[in-house]
């Protein structure tokens, strides 16, 4: 059969670039590999590319292929222009183009045996508090899928382990390929003991093999107060499973907290807005203050304006992990009335004959006489 030109092969020009050459040979190296191709000619094609490549990625090899083509290299056993293919090692070309996270590597003389434990993977699950159950703590059932080692088993699969008969423990096995370049190893995953190394007289009939078992459970889980929106808390163990008799990741709750009807929440601290009358603000007044401990009694002096803060120290939220407690800050808030009875109004007519200003309304009232 007579053979492609290697420009063809690779789908390039024939003044293509260095660059553009190993991009076309790494697109279609992953195309036709024969671990992941399953056209019945893959092998071939593979074959074709890396012959191709291993020509066109040579400087002096490309120039004598563009001056004699084909017959630059048909010199008896491989040799032309003083060059000896046999032997060519490609796994320096897939080491150089895909590095280890190819996925290929096994296959080209970087293979190792598969199983060292490897720990789960996390996970994430979002929880919804009331403000009341993240400010004092509480204590929740959650439902979960939790994947845990066998115990009839002991988490590895089966009983009465043995070395691999095929891979003789090394958890690859290794073949070699013959090309036109010469010979050259590859290294797959024995698929005896899936790359383990080691195979048991007895499959676990519990795990079938697998060495986990999945297992629904409701655990409970105490919530700290003073958690707060977005605040993540980790359960040890509870995430995926591990490979290999690795451990199982962590589960992480992350707090959804309903907001308050009356409080705010800034950091530890609480804020409530306390509605006042315009009597109250002016003649200044005792108020109950319901706090997250209790109430308290609050003095309000006279004359407060609308916005004036007291802060009430030590009934904050008292946060469990960071050891602190926040303060609460009372808002005064002055409600004015939408409907005024007879007696009422005549009460705020008689009260605005009398002298009302202060040096605010009198500063105010200057300002204003001299802006035209």
């Amino acid at each position: 059969m007579e053979k492609r030109d290697y420009y063809e092969v690779l789908g390039v020009d024939k003044n293509a670039s260095a660059d553009e050459i190993k991009r076309a040979f790494r697109k279609l190296a992953k195309k036709y590999h024969p671990d992941v191709c399953k056209e019945p000619d893959a092998e071939e094609k593979f074959k074709e590319v890396q012959e191709a490549y291993a020509v066109l990625s040579d400087e002096n090899r490309r120039k004598q292929y563009d001056q004699f083509g084909h017959a630059a290299f048909s010199n008896g056993s491989g040799a032309a222009g003083g060059y000896d293919f046999s032997g060519f090692d490609f796994s320096d070309i897939f080491d150089n183009l895909f590095g280890s996270s190819f996925g290929f590597g096994s296959s080209f003389g970087g293979g190792s045996r598969t199983n060292r434990a490897t720990r789960g993977s996390d996970r994430l699950m979002r929880m919804k508090l009331s403000f009341e159950e993240a400010v004092y703590g509480c204590k929740e059932d959650i439902n979960l899928d939790v994947v845990e080692n066998c115990s009839d088993c002991d988490g590895k699969g089966g009983t009465g382990e043995q070395t691999c008969e095929n891979c003789h423990g090394s958890g690859t096995i290794t073949t070699q390929q013959n090309t036109m370049f010469g010979s050259f190893l590859s290294k797959t995953t024995c698929p005896t003991c899936k790359g383990k190394g080691v195979t048991y007289k007895h499959t676990c009939s519990t795990c079938k093999g697998k060495g986990k078992i999945k297992r629904n459970k409701t655990i409970t889980v105490t919530i700290p107060s003073g958690v707060d929106n977005g605040d993540r808390l980790r359960i040890p163990g509870k995430g995926s499973a591990g490979s290999n008799g690795g451990a199982n990741g962590d589960l992480y709750l992350e707090f959804v907290v309903e907001e308050h009807d009356y409080y705010i929440r800034n950091d530890d601290d609480i804020y409530l807005e306390v509605p006042l009358t315009i009597a109250e603000a002016a003649l200044g007044c005792k108020k109950e203050i319901p706090t997250l401990d209790g109430n308290v009694r609050l003095t309000i002096p006279a004359g407060t304006n609308d916005g004036d803060k007291h802060r009430i120290k030590g009934r904050g939220v008292n946060n469990e992990h960071d050891r602190h407690k926040g303060d609460m800050y009372a808002v005064m808030k002055i409600v004015m009335p939408k409907k005024l009875s007879r007696e009422q109004k005549q009460l705020f007519e008689k009260l605005n004959k009398t002298d009302l200003k202060n040096s605010t309304i009198d500063k105010f009232d200057k300002f204003t006489k001299n802006n035209h």
